[in-house]
């Protein structure tokens, strides 16, 4: 079965008309993942959406998480892009994550969570230090919630401290992060075919 991912953009820009350098990332990193077979569905900017705070699946009237989780459930892979903000992930990176704190209890018969046998890597960018910290948060947070993280998980670039060069405004895009993104998502569609063909067994029987 082809595998299919989702990149979710977690910027703290919520206009999709607004220029991201996560949006550009995102760009070399889904066409690495186009190159390995993979369909990469949509990617979905989530400030602009209203996902509300919580930890369930569903936080009432209005709540556009639900939505968004049937979409990312749907995938094989999931590509988490963020900013780089205070050496942390974004805030809206956070909530995301927050709200995954749900597949804790929502797990099978066999005591695995919706997001087993699925894999996670991330795309980072930002102009100060902080990207091994950030992907570290984040993969953390994930594994807890059930994604597998394959080797080379993270393609990222950081920029100048305090200096006013964005990702977005590179050209051409760097030779390093383009090989980055290639061996990251050569690893994660592997390992996505070897869970696709061999799931996780769950928990083992008394």
């Amino acid at each position: 079965m082809p595998l299919k991912a989702i990149a979710l953009n977690c910027t703290l820009k919520p206009d999709t008309g607004t220029a991201s350098s996560t949006d550009a990332m995102l760009a070399v990193v889904n066409d690495a993942f186009a190159r390995q077979g993979v369909q990469v569905t949509e990617t979905v900017r989530v400030a602009a959406l209203d996902i509300k705070p919580g930890v369930t699946s569903d936080e009432g009237l209005g709540d556009a998480w639900p939505a968004l989780r049937a979409k990312i459930l749907a995938c094989d892979i999931l590509i988490f892009g963020g900013p780089i903000w205070l050496g942390q992930p974004s805030s809206v990176a956070k909530r995301v994550l927050e709200r995954m704190d749900a597949f804790i209890s929502e797990t099978d018969d066999k005591g695995r969570m919706p997001s087993y046998g699925k894999v996670a890597v991330t795309a980072i960018v930002g102009n100060e230090d902080g990207a091994h910290a950030c992907a570290a948060q984040i993969y953390q947070a994930l594994n807890d919630v059930g994604w597998t993280i394959p080797p080379s998980a993270s393609c990222y670039w950081v920029g100048e401290a305090m200096g006013s060069v964005d990702f977005k405004d590179l050209d051409p895009v760097p030779d390093k992060t383009k090989q980055t993104a290639a061996m990251m998502a050569a690893s994660a569609a592997h390992l996505a075919r070897l869970l696709q063909a061999a799931p996780y067994p769950g928990q083992p029987e008394d």
